[in-house]
């Protein structure tokens, strides 16, 4: 019965998804300097995205 009461316990200890998530949104961030990083340097597709973005927020805000 012992078992049964600790398996339960595992099963729903959601600690281990807190830290997968934050695992994702470090990659997530990552990912995002590295892209900034190639666009300041000068990478020509990830210059041309940002650039769009760019003038696309700047459009939008008048």
């Amino acid at each position: 019965m012992q078992l049964l009461f600790e398996l339960e316990r595992l099963i729903r200890d959601d600690s281990a998804q807190t830290t997968a998530e934050y695992a994702l949104v470090i990659l997530g961030a990552a990912a995002v300097a590295a892209a900034l990083i190639t666009w300041a340097s000068g990478g020509d597709a990830i210059k041309r995205f940002f650039n769009r973005v760019f003038d696309q927020l700047m459009n939008g805000l008048g």
